[in-house]
């Protein structure tokens, strides 16, 4: 059932919708008030934590209904996050294990994982009051470290998972592995296991291929490698990467999950990485293909582009652009 299939069966009084927001930025609350307003309107409520709706004024905290996280997130049709990537990665932990998609209106900077900008965020409400989306599912990674037969520490991630030295004044000896097969050596500052959604995030800066939501695969991005072989990778999404930290050099490494979440792994360690049985959805509302997203958000200079030539119709017919 698509999304405004379910969203028509559904009452409207019936609806809610979970707005998160980084409500320490005045432009996030003016964008927040505008949402609460426009889904009153619509009749759909809206549900936020009371620590976030304490940025409203009191008339506006009257439309919301205030409680906690828990339980929120899969009674509500929706999660709305306000803010960058940062703020929508926050999101995506709080709706890990559950069917709830997230829908990003950006307030950040390039915010690849947004879909709307903020001067669009009345057609946004307008587009999830009709029911008007879809929704994607992403791949995301699971991570281990294990240290003499012992679980460390285990997490997960949906853009990346990267090694890193825990001294920024020394390297960090890496060898990496693919299935168990060893890959290759080196020294450098780390390395970083991406999935296609964040390879536009932390692996592109470190030199990363971009690679299309639609591709399913894992990405190995070694950083400042001193190495021979060091170029960024593109396996199979069922391959398992293994990053062991040398023992007997420098400090070992820590482990750090979409920026976020981070864990020691002590010399001698092993960390694993492998595809998540666990997805994150996406609600879209854009019907563009990847290509103009990627321009569109990086600035890419397209001047002189006349597009595909139409293809030649019957002879004598003139098919075709001149």
């Amino acid at each position: 059932m698509s999304a405004d299939q379910a969203a028509a069966d559904v009452p409207a009084a019936a609806r809610s919708v979970l707005v998160l927001a980084h409500t320490g930025r005045p432009e996030a609350v003016s964008a927040l008030t505008e949402v609460v307003h426009r889904f009153e309107e619509a009749g759909i409520r809206t549900v936020m934590t009371p620590d976030e709706a304490s940025a409203l004024t009191r008339a506006d905290r009257d439309l919301v209904v205030q409680c906690e996280l828990e339980g929120a997130v899969d009674t509500a049709e929706l999660v709305i996050v306000l803010g960058g990537d940062g703020t929508i990665l926050r999101a995506a932990e709080i709706v890990r294990g559950s069917d709830t998609p997230l829908l990003g209106v950006n307030l950040g900077h390039v915010g690849f994982l947004a879909e709307a900008e903020r001067e669009e965020v009345v057609g946004t409400v307008a587009r999830v009051a009709a029911g008007d989306y879809r929704v994607e599912e992403r791949m995301t990674l699971d991570v281990r470290v294990v240290h003499d037969g012992t679980v460390l520490a285990s997490s997960w991630a949906v853009n990346e998972v990267s090694v890193e030295k825990a001294n920024r004044e020394r390297m960090l000896e890496l060898v990496v592995d693919v299935d168990g097969r060893p890959l290759s050596s080196f020294g450098g500052d780390g390395v970083i296991a991406a999935t296609p959604t964040g390879s536009t995030a932390y692996a592109f800066s470190a030199g990363g291929p971009v690679v299309w939501p639609e591709v399913e695969a894992l990405l190995v991005v070694p950083i400042s490698a001193h190495a021979l072989f060091a170029r960024p990778l593109v396996i199979a999404p069922t391959s398992v990467v293994g990053v062991e930290v040398l023992p007997g050099v420098g400090d070992g490494g820590v482990l750090w999950c979409d920026g976020r979440r981070t864990f020691t792994a002590p010399a001698g360690a092993r960390v694993e990485v492998r595809r998540s049985e666990q997805t994150i959805r996406l609600a879209r509302l854009s019907t563009g293909i990847f290509t103009d997203r990627l321009v569109a958000k990086f600035g890419l200079p397209v001047t002189g582009w006349r597009g595909p030539r139409e293809p030649q119709g019957p002879r004598g017919s003139g098919g075709g652009r001149p």
